[in-house]
């Protein structure tokens, strides 16, 4: 017999039951300590109380509680939106840029259609010529071929004429460009969106500095909700309809990029850096982006949904969110802690693609 194998076996053996002992034992002594008994680690059922019972419960499905007026008050600060089809988010099988729902948006689009008539008119003109040419100038009509190398009228013209045709192309361009990049006006509402590996999170200084940190629904929920699955979110980006904001742009990690479409916005985000533009949006809805830089394994599970609201509901919304809103403060307005949130602080999708803490600083090295 191997002695020495089995004393160390059945010393890891003994080893084994003590410390199960142990864990077995603590718990009565803790409670000895404190002059508790078991019994006493079984809350009783506490008395249901409204603002307790429904802390959690999302404002859309408050109408299905057994007692309506149980709702705490302000829990009805915001329902969220339902999309409008095809508006804010793209048409299976469109072959044009998406409908436009700001000031910069419009003024791109209409210019973006103009362009497409001026290449028309080049494109048709360049036909013309060229039928013309081969008809004109076919050997049979023309037995003995021009010797003629230069014109220089038709020289002139088809250097000042193109020449023309950007100057003209250019003036605009340069006025969206300029619109584009425009300084918010100093009382803009700022909102930054924080790009992280692989979700959003959007912070509102301006209104007592919260975060919503927002994740990609799943198919199913998606569907249940009637959103479009990969842009659906948890939580949205809200913001005020017809008042300018002061979209920032920043990243915790690596490089992102804040692109929604139908609002005529793409901003980098860049770590360490902060990025900002101006916004407006022209009516109430809900509008769709994403990610438009490749900034990982999971970069397609970052998309983006911003929902405009008049700025009444929208400061409804921010209270809801614990959040202040400009001038109520000196008024002696504040926002009720009782009230429930209306959008988590954090993503509600536990499997979430992407969810998770945001990074913290490695102080090890």
């Amino acid at each position: 017999m191997n002695f020495p194998g089995f004393f160390k076996g059945l010393n890891r053996t003994m080893a084994g039951l003590a410390m199960a002992g142990m864990l077995a034992v603590a718990p009565q002594a803790a409670l000895a300590q404190e002059g508790l008994t078991q019994d006493d680690l079984v809350a009783p059922a506490p008395e249901q109380t409204p603002a307790s019972a429904l802390e959690g419960v999302d404002p859309a499905e408050a109408a299905d509680v057994a007692d309506p007026e149980a709702v705490s008050a302000g829990s009805d600060a915001y329902t969220p939106m339902a999309p409008t089809e095809g508006k804010g988010m793209p048409i299976p099988g469109a072959w044009d840029v998406q409908s436009q729902f700001s000031p910069t948006g419009e003024y791109a689009n209409g210019l973006h259609v103009g362009l497409i008539w001026v290449m028309i008119a080049i494109s048709l003109f360049v036909l013309a010529l060229m039928v013309y040419v081969v008809v004109r100038f076919r050997k049979g009509a023309n037995p003995v071929p021009s010797k003629t190398s230069h014109n220089t009228t038709i020289e002139v013209i088809w250097t000042v004429v193109p020449a023309l045709i950007l100057l003209g192309i250019a003036i605009p361009s340069i006025t969206l460009i300029a619109k584009q990049y425009e300084t918010p006006p100093k009382d803009a509402i700022t909102v930054k969106a924080i790009g992280y590996q692989w979700y959003w999170g959007y912070a509102y200084p301006d209104n007592g500095d919260f975060e919503i940190v927002s994740n990609m629904l799943d198919d199913a929920e998606a569907r249940e909700r009637g959103e479009p699955y990969q842009l659906a979110v948890d939580n949205r980006m809200v913001l005020p309809v017809g008042v300018p904001i002061r979209l920032q742009t920043t990243a915790a990690d690596v490089i992102h990029s804040f692109a929604v479409p139908s609002l005529w916005f793409k901003l980098d985000a860049v770590p360490g850096r902060l990025n900002e533009k101006m916004l407006t949006i022209n009516e109430p809805g809900v509008y769709y982006g994403q990610c438009s830089e490749l900034c990982g394994a999971r970069h397609g599970y970052m998309p983006i949904a911003i929902e405009a609201l008049p700025l009444d509901q929208f400061n409804a919304w921010v209270r809801a969110q614990g959040g202040t809103v400009a001038g109520e403060e000196e008024a002696g307005i504040e926002a009720d802690p009782s009230l429930p949130a209306v959008q988590e602080p954090e993503s509600a999708e536990p499997s979430a693609p992407g969810a998770g803490a945001p990074p913290v600083e490695d102080v090890t090295t």
